[in-house]
Protein backbone atom coordinates (compact mmCIF):
# COMPACT_ATOMS: atom_id res chain seq x y z
CA UNK A 1 0.00 0.00 0.00
CA UNK A 2 0.90 3.45 -1.06
CA UNK A 3 1.39 6.57 1.74
CA UNK A 4 -1.03 8.13 -0.36
CA UNK A 5 -3.30 4.86 -0.47
CA UNK A 6 -3.06 4.56 3.78
CA UNK A 7 -3.75 8.59 3.53
CA UNK A 8 -6.90 8.34 0.95
CA UNK A 9 -8.49 5.66 3.26
CA UNK A 10 -7.73 7.57 6.73
CA UNK A 11 -9.17 10.91 5.18
CA UNK A 12 -12.55 8.54 4.22
CA UNK A 13 -12.59 7.32 7.48
CA UNK A 14 -12.32 10.38 9.36
CA UNK A 15 -14.28 12.95 6.87
CA UNK A 16 -16.84 11.02 4.46
CA UNK A 17 -20.02 10.25 6.37
CA UNK A 18 -19.64 13.49 8.56
CA UNK A 19 -18.50 16.09 6.34
CA UNK A 20 -19.15 14.56 2.77
CA UNK A 21 -18.48 18.35 1.50
CA UNK A 22 -14.87 18.48 3.15
CA UNK A 23 -13.91 15.03 1.89
CA UNK A 24 -15.41 16.16 -1.64
CA UNK A 25 -12.49 19.00 -1.46
CA UNK A 26 -10.23 16.29 0.13
CA UNK A 27 -10.47 14.29 -3.19
CA UNK A 28 -10.02 17.22 -5.25
CA UNK A 29 -7.04 18.67 -3.40
CA UNK A 30 -5.40 15.32 -3.69
CA UNK A 31 -6.14 14.63 -7.41
CA UNK A 32 -4.15 18.27 -7.88
CA UNK A 33 -1.61 16.92 -6.12
CA UNK A 34 -1.06 13.47 -8.43
CA UNK A 35 -1.76 15.93 -11.39
CA UNK A 36 1.91 17.16 -10.37
CA UNK A 37 3.66 14.19 -10.92
CA UNK A 38 5.92 16.23 -13.86
CA UNK A 39 7.51 18.61 -11.25
CA UNK A 40 7.20 16.72 -7.74
CA UNK A 41 8.69 13.64 -9.76
CA UNK A 42 9.41 10.91 -6.30
CA UNK A 43 7.91 13.25 -4.06
CA UNK A 44 4.40 12.58 -5.82
CA UNK A 45 2.71 10.06 -3.63
CA UNK A 46 3.86 11.79 -0.24
CA UNK A 47 2.25 15.20 -1.84
CA UNK A 48 -0.54 13.46 -2.72
CA UNK A 49 -0.89 12.03 1.13
CA UNK A 50 -0.49 15.59 2.24
CA UNK A 51 -3.35 16.53 -0.09
CA UNK A 52 -5.56 13.52 1.31
CA UNK A 53 -4.56 14.25 5.03
CA UNK A 54 -4.81 18.31 4.68
CA UNK A 55 -8.03 18.77 6.37
CA UNK A 56 -8.76 15.60 8.44
CA UNK A 57 -8.41 18.49 11.77
CA UNK A 58 -11.59 19.27 10.85
CA UNK A 59 -12.93 15.70 11.97
CA UNK A 60 -15.32 15.62 14.61
CA UNK A 61 -13.17 13.26 16.27
CA UNK A 62 -10.39 14.69 16.28
CA UNK A 63 -11.31 18.72 17.01
CA UNK A 64 -9.40 19.89 20.05
CA UNK A 65 -7.98 23.31 19.38
CA UNK A 66 -10.52 24.08 17.02
CA UNK A 67 -7.84 25.29 14.13
CA UNK A 68 -7.85 21.81 12.39
CA UNK A 69 -4.07 22.18 10.98
CA UNK A 70 -2.53 21.85 14.28
CA UNK A 71 -5.70 18.72 15.39
CA UNK A 72 -5.06 17.22 12.42
CA UNK A 73 -1.19 17.18 12.44
CA UNK A 74 -1.09 16.05 16.26
CA UNK A 75 -3.30 13.31 15.08
CA UNK A 76 -1.07 12.38 12.87
CA UNK A 77 2.19 12.67 14.93
CA UNK A 78 0.47 10.86 17.81
CA UNK A 79 -1.68 8.21 17.07
CA UNK A 80 -1.59 7.94 13.68
CA UNK A 81 2.01 7.66 13.97
CA UNK A 82 2.50 9.15 10.20
CA UNK A 83 5.66 9.95 8.41
CA UNK A 84 7.27 13.49 9.55
CA UNK A 85 6.84 15.23 6.47
CA UNK A 86 3.13 14.41 6.13
CA UNK A 87 2.45 15.89 9.87
CA UNK A 88 4.87 18.96 9.01
CA UNK A 89 3.12 19.44 5.43
CA UNK A 90 -0.08 19.21 7.26
CA UNK A 91 0.36 21.28 10.58
CA UNK A 92 1.65 24.36 8.00
CA UNK A 93 -0.62 24.06 4.97
CA UNK A 94 -1.26 27.36 2.95
CA UNK A 95 0.14 29.62 5.01
CA UNK A 96 -1.41 28.43 8.38
CA UNK A 97 0.94 30.55 10.42
CA UNK A 98 -0.89 33.54 9.73
CA UNK A 99 -4.67 32.03 11.16
CA UNK A 100 -2.54 30.13 14.18
CA UNK A 101 -1.60 33.90 15.50
CA UNK A 102 -5.23 34.95 14.60
CA UNK A 103 -6.03 32.06 17.17
CA UNK A 104 -2.89 32.86 19.65
CA UNK A 105 -1.73 29.86 18.84
CA UNK A 106 1.51 30.51 16.55
CA UNK A 107 4.11 29.74 19.09
CA UNK A 108 2.27 26.31 20.35
CA UNK A 109 2.11 25.35 16.50
CA UNK A 110 5.68 26.41 15.54
CA UNK A 111 7.49 24.76 18.51
CA UNK A 112 5.82 21.44 17.53
CA UNK A 113 5.74 21.89 14.17
CA UNK A 114 8.59 22.65 12.22
CA UNK A 115 7.94 23.87 8.48
CA UNK A 116 8.57 21.77 5.93
CA UNK A 117 10.52 22.24 2.39
CA UNK A 118 9.30 25.06 0.87
CA UNK A 119 8.38 23.52 -2.41
CA UNK A 120 6.53 20.87 -0.51
CA UNK A 121 4.50 23.34 0.94
CA UNK A 122 4.01 25.61 -2.08
CA UNK A 123 2.48 22.93 -3.84
CA UNK A 124 0.13 21.73 -1.11
CA UNK A 125 -1.11 25.25 -1.05
CA UNK A 126 -1.36 25.32 -4.67
CA UNK A 127 -3.69 21.98 -4.63
CA UNK A 128 -5.45 23.42 -1.72
CA UNK A 129 -6.22 26.56 -2.56
CA UNK A 130 -6.70 25.85 -6.51
CA UNK A 131 -9.66 23.77 -5.17
CA UNK A 132 -13.02 24.61 -4.62
CA UNK A 133 -15.47 22.88 -1.53
CA UNK A 134 -16.81 20.60 -3.68
CA UNK A 135 -13.87 19.22 -5.30
CA UNK A 136 -13.50 21.37 -8.36
CA UNK A 137 -10.64 23.21 -9.73
CA UNK A 138 -10.99 26.97 -9.13
CA UNK A 139 -8.81 29.92 -9.92
CA UNK A 140 -7.23 31.21 -6.56
CA UNK A 141 -8.90 33.94 -6.69
CA UNK A 142 -11.80 32.35 -6.83
CA UNK A 143 -10.90 30.04 -4.21
CA UNK A 144 -10.18 33.01 -1.58
CA UNK A 145 -13.49 34.48 -2.33
CA UNK A 146 -15.00 31.66 -1.70
CA UNK A 147 -13.55 31.32 1.51
CA UNK A 148 -14.36 35.01 2.40
CA UNK A 149 -18.04 34.56 1.77
CA UNK A 150 -18.46 31.41 3.20
CA UNK A 151 -17.04 33.15 6.53
CA UNK A 152 -17.83 36.97 6.25
CA UNK A 153 -15.15 39.62 6.34
CA UNK A 154 -15.22 40.04 10.50
CA UNK A 155 -14.29 36.24 10.87
CA UNK A 156 -10.71 35.32 11.65
CA UNK A 157 -10.77 32.94 8.94
CA UNK A 158 -11.06 35.49 6.80
CA UNK A 159 -8.68 37.80 8.08
CA UNK A 160 -5.98 35.16 8.06
CA UNK A 161 -7.05 34.30 4.62
CA UNK A 162 -6.60 38.08 3.93
CA UNK A 163 -2.94 38.07 5.51
CA UNK A 164 -1.92 35.03 4.22
CA UNK A 165 -3.01 36.55 0.46
CA UNK A 166 0.72 37.08 -0.37
CA UNK A 167 1.72 34.01 0.92
CA UNK A 168 -0.66 31.75 -1.06
CA UNK A 169 -0.46 33.78 -4.51
CA UNK A 170 3.36 33.15 -4.48
CA UNK A 171 3.06 29.35 -3.59
CA UNK A 172 0.38 29.71 -6.78
CA UNK A 173 2.94 31.22 -8.72
CA UNK A 174 6.08 29.14 -8.33
CA UNK A 175 3.90 26.14 -8.74
CA UNK A 176 3.06 27.15 -12.10
CA UNK A 177 6.30 28.52 -12.77
CA UNK A 178 7.71 25.55 -12.29
CA UNK A 179 4.94 23.84 -14.63
CA UNK A 180 5.73 26.04 -17.36
CA UNK A 181 9.51 24.59 -17.17
CA UNK A 182 8.55 21.13 -17.52
CA UNK A 183 6.10 21.58 -20.34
Amino acid sequence: MTQAEWARDLARQLLEKPLPRRWAHTQGVAARAASLAPILRDDTDTLTAAAYLHDIGYSPELVDTGFHPLDGARYLRDVAQADETLYRLVAHHSCAVKEATERGLFDVLTKEFAPERPDLMDALTYCDMTTGPDGRHLDVAERLAEIHSRYGPEHLVSRSITASTPCIHAAVQAVKAALADVR
